[in-house]
C-alpha cells in the first residue's frame, strides 16, 4: 500500500494550491482518506477527510470555506483544493487512509482529532509554504 502526495509549493498569501494523494496497492475499495498538516514546531493536525464511497466529507475549522476535498475514484486520487491561502497554512501536508467504511462526518471529526488508532497508512508529506 502506498500513498503519494504531491502538489505542494510556494505561493503568496491569497493564492491557491491543489494537493493530490494517489493511493495504490489497496485490495479494497471502502476507505476514507484524510489530509493532515504539521507546521514547524507544532503538532500534526487534521484538515479534511472524505469517504470515497459516497463522498461524505468533513472539514476542520481551519479549512472550512477555503479548502475543498474531492475524490476521483477512477484514479484512486483524493484532491485538496486550497484557496485564499494564508501564511498560517504553511506546513507539511500528509494524506492518510482509514481502511474501513462506512464513515460518517461525525466519525471523521473524531478521526481528524485523533488519527492514531484509525489512520493505518500514511504518505510522505508535501511542503506548502505561503508567503505574506
Amino acid at each position: 500500500v502506498q500513498l503519494q502526495a504531491s502538489g505542494g509549493g510556494l505561493v503568496q498569501a491569497g493564492g491557491s494550491l491543489r494537493l493530490s494523494c494517489v493511493a495504490s496497492g489497496f485490495t479494497y475499495d471502502d476507505y476514507a482518506i484524510a489530509w493532515f498538516r504539521q507546521a514547524p514546531g507544532k503538532e500534526r493536525v487534521g484538515v479534511a477527510c472524505i469517504y470515497r464511497t459516497d463522498g461524505t466529507s468533513y472539514y476542520t475549522d481551519s479549512a472550512k470555506g477555503r479548502f475543498t476535498i474531492s475524490s476521483d475514484n477512477a484514479k484512486n486520487t483524493v484532491n485538496l483544493q486550497m484557496n485564499n491561502l494564508k501564511p498560517e497554512d504553511t506546513a507539511v501536508y500528509y494524506c492518510a487512509v482509514a481502511p474501513f467504511g462506512p464513515v460518517t462526518a461525525q466519525a471523521m471529526r473524531i478521526m481528524l482529532e485523533d488519527p492514531s488508532d484509525v489512520m493505518e497508512y500514511w504518505g510522505k508529506g508535501t511542503q506548502v509554504t505561503v508567503s505574506s
